[in-house]
Order: structure tokens, then sequence, then C-alpha cells
């Protein structure tokens, strides 16, 4: 038979997809996806196809407890308990409905917070970044994230940007949803050059050309902006609330830091 994608085929024998812990490959580059119930699956899934095609990459979807996650009619199973995962290269946040409730999951956050300190680069797609921000990750650094929740970064000492993909430093964050695509190809670029990159992005075909260009607030005409903010104006006061619920506890944190840096200074001292 008539191999129709010759490049998927011999880059797909150089990755791993790991549902064990113990399972490291040595050498390899571990990404870390940590979804939730309510995550918005393309957010992760998107990236994680594209990135199944890099060489000595390393993919881990986790969850909390391994457990299994509901996103929108998708059941995602077999997940890496996230608690387990010692360390990663890349750790990719993604966003979603359920963010806000991710950020009040003490488990989550402080397993995020754990792998951010050894990882070599900090990413999300859409509202993940405001789960980077309410760890304590984004403080003074740009981040992208979806245009509706894009407002809310500030709250966690974030300075927002309107990009596709922002980077800053060793933070690369994508905006709504289909940005992660995007954003997937420029982390790929990273990793192992762009030269791979445009392989996949050949191997994908990746030539969007939407049929109305209203994928932006500032190209959306103005009827069809004005009814997606009614209708996320029904979600907006409890995710607002429960977002600066969090940024009360991340400007805490910050305080509880520098006083124990403070306290650590004085007993060397």
């Amino acid at each position: 038979m008539r191999d129709l994608c010759p490049f998927g085929r011999v880059i797909l024998g150089l990755i791993t997809v790991m549902s064990n812990p113990e399972e490291m490959v040595p050498g390899a580059v571990v990404i870390v996806f940590p979804i939730y119930p309510g995550v918005t699956q393309l957010d992760f899934t998107g990236p994680h196809q594209l990135l199944t095609r890099v060489p000595g990459v390393q993919l881990v979807v986790a969850s909390i407890e391994g457990v299994a996650v509901n996103a929108e009619g998708l059941t995602f199973s077999g997940l890496v308990r996230l608690e387990d995962i010692e360390r990663c290269d890349v750790l990719c946040v993604p966003g979603g409905r359920g963010c806000t409730d991710a950020i009040q999951n003490v488990p989550y956050i402080t397993a995020i917070r754990r792998l951010a300190a050894g990882a070599r680069y900090l990413t999300s797609v859409c509202t993940g970044s405001l789960i980077l921000g309410a760890a304590g990750l984004l403080e003074g650094r740009r981040a992208a994230c979806h245009w509706a929740w894009r407002d809310f970064l500030p709250l966690f000492g974030a300075v927002p940007e309107d990009g596709r993909v922002v980077r800053d430093g060793n933070i690369l964050t994508g905006g709504g949803v289909t940005a992660g695509i995007d954003f997937a190809l420029t982390l790929v670029a990273e990793l192992s050059g762009p030269v791979v990159a445009q392989s996949i992005q050949l191997a994908f075909e990746y030539a969007p050309e939407p049929p109305f260009n209203a994928g932006r607030p500032d190209t959306a005409p103005h009827g069809i902006l004005a009814r997606m903010q009614n209708l996320n104006a029904a979600a907006m006061p409890e995710r607002r609330a429960a977002l600066e619920r969090a940024a009360t506890d991340y400007r805490q944190l910050g305080i509880m830091h520098s006083s124990g840096a403070a306290e650590a200074t004085l007993v060397a001292e």
C-alpha cells in the first residue's frame, strides 16, 4: 500500500506517550499536560497531536489522582497521576470553563507550582494562562489568554497581550483555543527547529482559510461580538468572583513567601 504520509510514520516511531511515571525515557523531552474537569479539549488535543510528531519527545497527559476527565462529551481515561510526576521539561496548561475550579483545587495548583519549579518552559493555551497566574508564575510577565478573559490576567500580576502566541523568556502562552495550533508550532520550532516545525505544519496541512473573518473581537461584525459578550455575561460574575478570590490567595501567598524569605535571611545571618 502506498504511504500517503511518510513523514508522520517516520516521526511517530520516535515519540512515546507515557501512561506510568516509571516509564520515563532517558534523554526525552518530557511535556506534561495537566488536565482537569471542564477543560476545553482542543486546548490540549490540538498541541498534543502536533507534538506527537516531534522526535525525542515524551508526552504525558495527567490529572489529579489519574481520574478520567470529561470534556464536553469526550472522556479522557488512562491518565497519569499528576501527583506522581517528578519533573518535566515543558509544562503545558490548557484552559476551559473548569479553569476557575482547577485554580481553587489545592492539589492541582500545588502540582502546577511544583512542576513549574524545574521546567525549562512554562506554557499555556487559552485561559490556561490564568492558572499559571494563580500559581504565581506570571508576575510581571507578558501573556496571552482568550480574548473574553484576558483582562483578568493583571489580577495575578501578569501583563496581558492580544497576540496569537506571546513569548516572555521561558514563558510561552497561546491565545484562545485554536491559537493552540500556532502555539504548538512555535514550541516545536523552539525544541527541534523550524525545519521540523514546518514539516509538521505541512503534514497536517495547516493552512487555515476560515469562511468568516470573525475570529477576533476587532474583526468580528459588531452584532456577532455583542452576541458573544451577552452569552459570556452569564458566566462572568461567578468567574470574576472565583478569580478575585484566587487573586487574594495569590497575594497572601506572595506575602507569606516574602515573610519566609526574610525569616530565612535572619536565620542565615
